[in-house]
């Protein structure tokens, strides 16, 4: 028996009773019985709801399931594009200095390629010093900072 038939039960119980409602204990009884019924319903609404958002919600993870498997089947296509691509690359920019920048002023970072070969990665703060030491053969290796103003 669901929860919605046991109220309903009750209430039935309730009103095959040949009780006196005059009586103080009767009537409380039966608000008692009424506020049951009432949160039975309640009670029902709430789960059809529930029920209805769960549908929905298997819904929504399908097409996002959907969109997922699209999505990587076109990083894979792209990837393979790109490996392609990477058979024709002929290794590093023959710039001595190259910067990148991340997003964030302070995280701009430079890259020279000592003369031992090894590529040595710095930041502004380096920049500004003026040199220092690779990493690989210990040599130093010293950089100036110029200014489009200056050569002017």
């Amino acid at each position: 028996m669901t929860i919605s038939e046991k109220a309903a039960y009750v209430k039935g119980l309730l009103d095959g009773k040949d009780l006196d409602m005059t009586k103080p204990e009767c009537q409380v009884i039966s608000a008692v019985v009424d506020l049951l019924f009432d949160v039975t319903k309640r009670l029902t609404d709430v789960e059809e709801t529930t029920i209805a958002i769960s549908d929905e919600l298997d819904e929504i993870e399908e097409d996002l399931d959907a969109i997922e498997d699209y999505i990587l089947d076109e990083e894979d296509e792209d990837y393979e594009d790109d490996e392609d691509e990477d058979d024709d690359w002929d290794g590093w920019n023959d710039d001595d200095e190259e910067g990148f920048d991340f997003g964030d002023e302070d995280s701009i970072i430079y890259e020279v390629e000592c003369a031992c070969g090894e590529r040595v990665a710095f930041d502004e703060e380096t920049l500004e010093a003026g040199s220092m030491t690779c990493p690989n053969c210990g040599e130093l290796l010293e950089f100036t900072l110029e200014d489009d103003e200056d050569e002017e």
